[in-house]
């Protein structure tokens, strides 16, 4: 159930489409990753710019399956966010809100467990992000871990952005490593990859300035890595990016893997326009999702999961990218607010049977994982959703 170890092997022993091996390019690629392990920076431009997207997907959802079989992987999680107060006003958020703005917020530890309370019996995960406040330090988050262990413990705390914690630690005058020490002590589990954005810091001057620089994003990772802190990795294209650009940051994200190795899952999204004050931003086509999935697939060798952020792509768009290489569609997530209010239309109230229908629309076999990708329940879906444990481990 988990990775395939010898999914070059396996690769090497699979039938090939005729949209791929009918293209130079794509067969190289394939060749490439099996006998050499991985493709460069040119290949991931000629891979963005070559015209069959057909050939693309086919080539990348042959390396899913080499890696997972024909699973597809969903959790039990809720979102919780803990405030929409921001010090920072990055270009393309629409969820950020001053302090005395008539919608700011702020969730108390005794709120943050009364969200948990009437859905702790039905997940295993809590993901909280929020904005910088400008009075919380380090004891704040820690209090709130505290509380949710000491009332729901098998609850994975997966919370923080990278750019949250350099925030806190800043606020709270003691290290990264020691922020992340201290907070993991208190009942962090994992970290999300939020805030990426694109790893190219000409970019982030134009949309998000102020945030991190493309290095502290990756040093808090590797940091957290460092301390048995297991995280994840995003980017959010179509705003002021080229292709280059894109492609420059998942080379960043493959090298980081290389030295810290902490990475289990890259996040890719594009960016929605809707409510937010972008307006050159590009925009992604549907089209252009399907291939930054499958792109990513092919040149992230080193990262399993690549996953189908369905409360950003929608259900329609995520189910086409799981035949695309992405082997992940999030959770039943519950409650979100960042993407909704950046102008996300997917429902928040879709049961896990919806998700189930979802992943075997696709001909996949739904497996409902930990956080970790270390425990697995294969589904089989009826009119009663039975779950069957097969694995653990």
């Amino acid at each position: 159930m988990s990775e395939n170890a010898d999914w070059r092997e396996r690769l090497s022993s699979i039938e090939v489409p005729i949209s791929v091996s009918s293209n130079t390019l794509l067969t190289t690629c394939l060749d490439r990753l099996i006998y050499t392990g991985r493709l460069s920076a040119e290949d991931g431009i000629n891979l963005m710019n070559e015209p069959s997207l057909l050939g693309i997907s086919s080539l990348a959802n042959m390396v899913k399956y080499a890696r997972f079989g024909d699973n597809v992987f969903y959790n039990r999680n809720l979102h919780v966010n803990t405030t929409n107060i921001c010090v920072l006003a990055c270009r393309f958020c629409a969820f950020r809100k001053g302090s005395k703005h008539s919608d700011a917020y702020e969730v108390s530890t005794e709120e943050f467990i009364q969200r948990i309370a009437p859905m702790a019996t039905h997940i295993d995960e809590v993901h909280s992000v929020g904005g910088l406040h400008p009075d919380w330090k380090v004891d704040h988050y820690a209090e709130i871990y505290s509380a949710i262990k000491g009332e729901f413990p098998w609850i994975h705390i997966k919370s923080l952005t990278a750019i949250e914690i350099i925030h806190i630690s800043k606020r709270s005058g003691i290290s990264i490593e020691q922020t992340l020490r201290t907070l993991r002590d208190a009942g962090l589990d994992s970290i999300p990859g939020g805030g990426a954005e694109i790893l190219v810091d000409s970019v982030r001057d134009r949309i998000c300035r102020g945030k991190e620089s493309s290095d502290e994003y990756l040093q808090v990772h590797a940091t957290a890595h460092e301390i048995g802190i297991r995280s994840n990795c995003t980017m959010l294209f179509g705003t002021v990016e080229s292709i280059s650009d894109r492609i420059h940051h998942l080379i960043r994200i493959r090298e980081q893997q290389d030295s810290s190795g902490g990475f289990q899952c890259f996040v890719p999204y594009p960016f929605l326009p809707d409510h937010s004050r972008l307006p050159e931003a590009q925009l992604a086509t549907s089209s252009e999702v399907v291939r930054m999935i499958a792109v990513s697939r092919l040149m992230l060798d080193n990262i399993p999961h690549i996953k189908a952020y369905r409360m950003n792509l929608g259900d329609h768009l995520s189910s086409i990218c799981l035949n695309a290489g992405a082997d992940d569609i999030d959770g039943t997530v519950g409650h979100e607010e960042i993407m909704h209010d950046a102008g996300s239309t997917t429902r928040l109230d879709t049961p896990e049977r919806g998700l189930l229908r979802l992943i075997e629309s696709t001909n996949s076999t739904p497996v409902r994982r930990n956080s970790t990708y270390d425990e697995f329940i294969e589904v089989e879906f009826d009119d009663s959703s039975i779950s069957l444990p097969i694995s653990s481990g």
